[in-house]
């Protein structure tokens, strides 16, 4: 969910699925190290963007945006 109660969208170029998990993430070129970033993913892109993120270096970690019941 975002902030304002919608359901999050995957962030993947394309896709309209419903995200599950929160990819963190921060450029520390561009960013302080405090910053965080977050791209929303669902079940079928999670493992792409952390890859796509975690070979530059700038994944940080992957969260659920389910919360445990």
């Amino acid at each position: 969910m975002t902030d304002d109660g919608t359901p999050a969208i995957c962030s993947a170029k394309g896709c309209s699925r419903p995200a599950a998990w929160r990819v963190v993430w921060n450029n520390p070129k561009l960013h302080a190290p405090d910053r965080e970033k977050v791209w929303a993913a669902c079940d079928g892109h999670r493992e792409f963007l952390s890859h796509h993120l975690a070979i530059r270096s700038f994944l940080r970690r992957v969260e659920s945006l389910i919360p445990p019941s």
